[in-house]
């Protein structure tokens, strides 16, 4: 598993191995909508700040699993394998204005 940290703060893991991760954290898309994330109404990312993909910690692993656990006991149907289907998932380690909003 790996995370993006961008300016010294855990952004996001994902259980992607080194290769995948890098080409998922690096990739214009991603970093696009990373770009027009707030958390707390700042932005996640100015664009410039230098990021890096490294090895999660155990705690980030362990809070991947959490949500792991979650999705397989807390969902049923199609959506509870959503989280296990092939390839990464992604989590986000910061609370991301826009996810709040999209509830109300």
């Amino acid at each position: 598993m790996y995370t993006l940290e961008i300016a010294g703060i855990a952004i996001a893991t994902t259980d992607a191995d080194e290769a995948e991760a890098r080409e998922i954290f690096e990739s214009e898309d991603f970093l696009d909508d990373v770009r027009g994330f707030t958390s707390a109404g700042t932005p996640v990312w100015d664009g410039v700040s230098a990021f890096v993909v490294r090895p999660a910690t155990e705690d980030e692993i362990d809070a991947f699993g959490e949500i792991e656990d979650f999705e397989e006991e807390d969902i049923e149907g199609e959506e509870a394998d959503e989280f296990d289907e092939e390839g990464a998932n992604i989590m986000f380690l910061v609370d991301i204005d826009q996810f709040d909003d999209e509830g109300e």
